[in-house]
């Protein structure tokens, strides 16, 4: 759960600075950090059994055979 909510903070930082950025290059390398660290986040909540691995985003994918 620490490191969940430390992931979760790193995540809110990249928004701020997405905001301040003085170019869009910069502003969508923040935001895609930003979903970085929430993914992050996220399978952190998985690993620690916060939530169940049924219905992620990319359960299925996971145990393809193709």
């Amino acid at each position: 759960m620490y490191r969940t909510r430390e992931y979760l903070e790193c995540a809110e930082n990249c928004a701020q600075l997405a905001e301040q950025a003085r170019t869009a290059p910069a502003a969508r390398r923040y935001q895609r950090m930003e979903a970085a660290w929430r993914a992050l986040a996220e399978e952190q909540q998985w690993l620690d059994g916060e939530i169940p691995p049924v219905g992620r985003p990319n359960s299925s994918a996971l145990h393809s055979h193709s």
